[in-house]
């Protein structure tokens, strides 16, 4: 058996940590008088950074607005992030594990840090729900090969199904 035949694939969490975050209140303390509802927007990316030959970084952003009458209530921006010693993966699985299951296990964190930052602000917790990171994941894929395709149609080459 040669060495390359003998190593294995690795996965290992070297940590995960608070990258980032920050609250605004604008309209505070008026905003608390108010006896709306908020509307509230949600935003999560995924951002991959290749630090050395097999580590990376996975930072999940959100960005939670809620409003009230067209003013803004609060404002979280929060970076999660995870350091991931990842050998010895075949390519193809590599991706999947960079955009599906590192962000799987860094999100709720991310989700516990953003509903304790809003509870501290004194409004009531919002619990980011489940992210399926895989359909992102094969959204964004597919996006891509569209993206490819019309590139390559683009280039006056016709494309068949």
């Amino acid at each position: 058996m040669s060495v390359q035949e003998n190593k294995q694939p690795c996965f290992h969490i070297q940590c995960i940590y608070l990258k980032d975050l920050s609250l605004e209140q604008p309209n505070s303390p008026a905003i608390f008088l108010d006896q709306e509802i908020p509307g509230i927007e949600i935003e999560v990316d995924v951002d991959v950074q290749q630090l050395a030959d097999s580590i990376f970084e996975i930072v999940l952003t959100s960005t939670v607005t809620a409003r009230i009458s067209n003013r803004i209530a609060f404002l979280v921006e929060a970076k999660q992030a995870g350091i991931f010693d990842i050998s010895n993966v075949p390519n193809e699985q590599m991706d999947t594990l960079i955009g599906v299951a590192c962000p799987t296990i860094i999100f709720p964190y991310l989700r516990a840090n953003i509903a304790d930052i809003i509870t501290r602000a004194g409004f009531p917790p919002i619990h980011l729900v489940e992210i399926n990171f895989q359909a992102l994941y094969e959204q964004r894929l597919s996006q891509v090969n569209k993206q490819q395709r019309n590139s390559i149609a683009n280039d006056g080459s016709k494309i068949t199904h």
